[in-house]
């Protein structure tokens, strides 16, 4: 589908309006950036506009204590995206994930499930780069790819090393030790972790932006929090998760319900 698209040349001043074929720049302005070295020069960047007046809000279908819709919530947060909820309750009737109707949304029935632009992406960290690749705002990544590469070592630390196997469907199948398998597997990745950020951060995670890692930093602290992991073993968590804690974004994004849950359940 074609858009209308401003290409700038950074270093003569000039521009042009055009039209282009882009996915995710559907019948929306947006900026097309050249590094202006020659006329030929290549496309370095395409940011396009959260300014599309037809668009309808994203739809995260999540769960309170999701770490994974809660990272989506800071991300859309971040970016000033408003978006909308639908409550996923992952105990009431054996799990609403297990319906027909949340199975079209995720194959996989977990949450969250993110309807946005006309399509459904399943995976926090997918949706996150999506966003990043598509809206202006807060940036998620550094500029540096040594950095970029950090917070993608870091947040795949967090969602695929510790989270998955700490949360309800594990846990479910754990039965009666499902309390002391959640701590040691945080611990033990807490212990990777700490680290890794001693030699990264700054005021957070990777040096002083707000990125991905930081994003999906604070809902694993939250997690670890409750399984009574002693977080003051981690002097650098501690201070990174208590300086994001401040910030906007992560302390309204959370995504909120009124469930009578054990505290002892973790998604």
């Amino acid at each position: 589908m074609l858009g209308k698209c401003l290409v700038i040349d950074k270093n003569q001043g000039g521009g042009y309006l055009g039209a282009h074929s882009s996915i995710g720049c559907k019948e929306h302005s947006c900026f097309r950036y050249h590094s202006g070295v020659t006329e030929f020069a290549v496309v370095k960047r395409l940011i396009c506009l959260n300014t599309m007046a037809n668009q309808t809000k994203p739809i995260i279908h999540g769960y309170f204590r999701s770490s994974c819709s809660w990272r989506v919530g800071i991300a859309f947060a971040l970016k000033g995206i408003e978006f909308d909820q639908v409550p996923v309750n992952l105990i009431k009737d054996g799990g609403q994930q297990f319906t027909e109707q949340y199975k079209g949304l995720n194959p996989m029935q977990q949450v969250s499930a993110v309807q946005i632009d006309g399509i459904t992406l399943s995976q926090s960290l997918a949706v996150i780069q999506y966003i990043e690749e598509t809206r202006t705002g807060h940036r998620l990544f550094p500029a540096d790819p040594k950095k970029r590469a950090q917070v993608r070592m870091i947040s795949d630390l967090i969602a695929s090393g510790i989270q998955p196997v700490q949360n309800l469907y594990v846990l479910q199948k754990i039965g009666a030790e499902k309390v002391q398998w959640a701590h040691h597997f945080i611990q033990r990745g807490f212990e990777a972790l700490e680290p890794i950020l001693k030699e990264t951060a700054g005021k957070y995670c990777v040096e002083d932006e707000i990125s991905m890692a930081d994003i999906c930093l604070v809902p694993q602290v939250y997690n670890a929090e409750r399984f009574k992991v002693d977080v003051d073993q981690f002097p650098t968590i501690k201070r990174l998760n208590e300086t994001l804690l401040k910030v906007d974004a992560f302390k309204e994004s959370h995504l909120s319900c009124q469930l009578d849950t054990p505290a002892e359940i973790c998604t």
